[in-house]
C-alpha cells in the first residue's frame, strides 16, 4: 500500500501560449517526472520549491501550506528560503569561488556547528578528502555529490533532483543512484527526481509520473505504467514500439479479434465497440521468432504473420530486428543473441513471426488516469 501523501501540489501556471496544470501528491518516497523537454518538469519543481510563482493553486507540505492562490482561505507564498526544500540542479550550481566543504557550509550560514555539520555531510557522499578542493578541481561525479551534501545541509523537508546525472558516464552514474536510493530509504524523505531517461527512473524511483504538455499523464508503478499506458501519448513518450492502428472486428468473453490492415489479430478480452478504431501495441520481446520445421507452442498459434528482415541489429546480449510484414507495416523483434542460432535470420530472410495474444495491448485513445491521480490503491 503507499505511503500515505506528504506532499500536495495542485497548481496552474501560465507560460506564454502555454499552460501548466498539474496535480501530483507524493508520499515518503521517490517519485519520478518523466517527459520530453519542455513538458513543465523542471516548472514543476521550482514551484514546489517557490522560485516560481504559480498563479493559481495550492501546495501543501506535511499538513502547512506553502502556496495557496485562487482557493478558499487566505493567500500564502512561503519564501524559498523559508520551506526547507533541498534541490540539485543540473548544473550542481556550486559557488566557482568557495571551496567543498564552503559550499556546503553556505546551505548552514551563520549556523553553530556549520562547519562540522558540512564536513559530516561530504563524509557521507565520501568527499571528505577533497574538502579543500574548489569546483574546478572535482570530477562531474564529485560536484555532483557537493551539491547533493549542500543540498542535505539544512535537513530538506523534501528533495528534488532535476536531471543531476545527465553529464555524468555510465559507472559513475549507476554508484550515484545506488547512493541516493539507499540515501531515500534511510531519511525517509519525499524525493522529486526529473528525467527523461528510463534507465534513470527504474534506477531510482518507486513511482512515475508522465508529465506531457504541462498535464499529468499517467501516474503509477513504473512496471505498471510500462505495461499498461494510459493512451497513445503515454505509450509514445515512455518509448514503446510496435503501436498498431487497428479496427475491431468482433468482442466477446473469450477476447477480441481486430483487423490490422489486413491481419487478423486476436487479443485478451475488454470493453470495447465493434467497428471502432483503437491503439494496440506488443512489446519488441513478446514478438516471436518461429521455427520453420517445430510444432507451434499453444501460446505461439494465434497472431502469425510473415515477413521480410530489413535490418538485424546485434546489442548488449540480444539482437533487434525490424521486419517489414506482407500487409506493408513493420514489426520491431528483440531476442536474446543466443537465441534462433540454426536459422538465417540476416537482411533479406523470410521469417515467420507470432505476436503473442496475452502481449497485445489495446490502449484506450482518452487518458485512463487522470491528471489528478494521487496514490493507486
Amino acid at each position: 500500500m503507499a505511503p500515505a501523501a506528504a506532499l500536495a501540489v495542485d497548481y496552474q501556471k501560465r507560460l506564454g501560449d502555454f499552460e501548466l496544470d498539474v496535480r501530483l501528491e507524493v508520499g515518503a518516497e521517490t517519485l519520478v517526472l518523466f517527459g520530453p523537454s519542455g513538458s513543465g518538469k523542471t516548472t514543476t519543481l521550482n514551484a514546489i520549491a517557490g522560485l516560481v510563482t504559480p498563479g493559481a493553486g495550492e501546495i501543501v507540505l506535511d499538513g502547512a501550506t506553502l502556496f495557496r492562490r485562487g482557493r478558499p482561505g487566505p493567500v500564502v507564498d512561503v519564501p524559498a528560503r523559508r520551506r526547507r526544500i533541498g534541490y540539485v540542479f543540473q548544473s550542481y550550481a556550486l559557488f566557482p569561488h568557495l571551496s567543498a566543504l564552503e559550499n556546503v557550509a553556505y546551505a548552514l550560514w551563520r549556523k553553530e556547528g556549520a562547519r562540522d555539520r558540512s564536513q559530516e555531510l561530504l563524509e557521507r557522499v565520501h568527499l571528505s578528502h577533497v574538502a579543500h578542493l574548489y569546483p574546478r578541481e572535482l570530477s562531474g561525479g564529485q560536484q555532483q555529490r557537493v551539491a547533493l551534501a549542500r543540498a542535505l545541509a539544512a535537513d530538506p523537508r523534501v528533495l528534488l533532483l532535476d536531471e543531476p546525472f545527465s553529464a555524468l558516464d555510465a559507472a559513475v552514474r549507476e554508484r550515484l543512484q545506488r547512493d541516493m536510493r539507499a540515501l531515500q530509504t534511510e531519511l525517509g524523505q519525499v524525493m522529486l527526481y526529473v528525467t527523461h531517461r528510463l534507465e534513470d527512473a527504474f534506477a531510482l524511483g518507486h513511482r512515475l509520473a508522465v508529465v506531457r504538455d504541462g498535464r499529468v499523464a499517467q501516474v503509477g508503478s513504473i512496471e505498471d505504467v510500462l505495461r499498461r499506458p494510459a493512451n497513445r501519448a503515454v505509450a509514445q513518450i515512455m518509448g514503446i514500439r510496435n503501436l498498431l492502428r487497428a479496427r475491431i472486428l468482433a468482442a466477446d468473453a473469450q477476447g477480441l479479434r481486430l483487423d490490422w490492415e489486413g491481419l487478423t489479430l486476436e487479443a485478451p478480452p475488454q470493453l470495447a465497440a465493434i467497428g471502432a478504431e483503437v491503439i494496440a501495441y506488443i512489446r519488441p520481446e513478446a514478438v516471436k521468432i518461429i521455427y520453420p520445421d517445430r510444432p507451434l507452442a499453444g501460446a505461439l498459434e494465434q497472431n502469425l504473420a510473415d515477413g521480410t528482415i530489413v535490418e538485424n541489429l546485434p546489442g548488449a546480449g540480444f539482437h533487434i530486428a525490424h521486419v517489414l510484414l506482407e500487409n506493408g507495416l513493420d514489426l520491431e523483434v528483440r531476442y536474446p543473441s543466443h537465441a534462433y542460432a540454426t536459422l538465417r535470420l540476416e537482411r533479406g530472410a523470410r521469417i515467420r513471426l507470432a505476436l503473442r495474444r496475452d502481449a497485445l495491448i489495446v490502449l484506450p485513445e482518452s487518458p485512463a488516469n487522470p491528471a489528478s491521480a494521487s496514490f493507486p490503491e
